[in-house]
């Protein structure tokens, strides 16, 4: 069973995401906050796999709950509601933790998806809308053929990059571009399979929590250069 907390602000949005839920199999809504703050009381009390978070609530927003639930180090994962695809809040939403994003108006199939994705560990913002996360909100865009600070003559790479195999490096720099697997796989002449399990090798060696983390990851440490 996937336990889910629903902060939001709207009632009535509250109203139909406890509906949906109410009605899809192996799925509970273990309780509802109105703002950030009795979001993260909650999630504190009632241990929730997925917390489905609105991001502008009154009092403490979505972005610092979200950052205090990650923070605590328990097992409940956020999932960010916005009303637009390229919220302004979401890209700070992500870096605080959130494990991606959908909009307000997705199909209710796609909501469910993305807290199942959620819930078993995965990142639910699709891999073309992290690349546009990243040229939206940081102005920036990755550089393919590039080292990390090094040939930008600035501070050397996060040692977690440099524990990255020639492979890996390249599988990361595919993922920041918003290649999926199946492209990942095409362009360097892998299997699927093989590229999933460079991914994950990539994610344990970042230890980031799924690929949009990998991504910020990856910016903040230097794999940019401005457009």
């Amino acid at each position: 069973m996937t336990t889910v907390l629903i902060a939001d602000d709207q009632p009535l949005q509250r109203l139909g995401f406890r509906m949906l839920l109410q009605g899809t199999p192996g799925m509970e809504c273990v309780g509802e906050a109105a703002h950030g703050a009795e979001a993260v009381r909650m999630a504190a009390e009632l241990r929730p796999d997925v917390a489905l978070m609105d991001v502008r609530m009154p009092g403490m927003d979505g972005i610092e709950a979200t950052r205090r639930i990650v923070a605590a180090g328990g097992r409940t994962r956020v999932l960010i509601l916005t009303t637009f695809d390229l919220d302004e809040y979401a890209y700070a939403a992500l870096r605080a933790g959130a494990s991606g994003f959908l909009v307000k108006d997705a199909r209710p199939e796609e909501l469910v998806a993305g807290i199942r994705a959620v819930a078993s560990g995965d990142a639910v913002v699709a891999p073309r809308l992290t690349r546009r996360l990243l040229d939206a909100h940081a102005h920036q865009v990755l550089s393919p053929d590039g080292q990390p600070g090094e040939r930008r003559g600035e501070q050397p790479p996060d040692p977690r990059l440099r524990a990255l195999s020639e492979r890996e490096h390249e599988v990361l720099l595919a993922v920041a571009q918003g290649w999926t697997n199946t492209e990942i796989a095409e362009q360097l002449v892998l299997t699927e399979s093989t590229v999933k399990k460079h991914v994950g090798r990539v994610l344990a060696k970042l230890g980031a929590r799924d690929r949009v983390q990998a991504v910020i990851m990856a910016y903040d440490a230097g794999l940019v250069r401005p457009r």
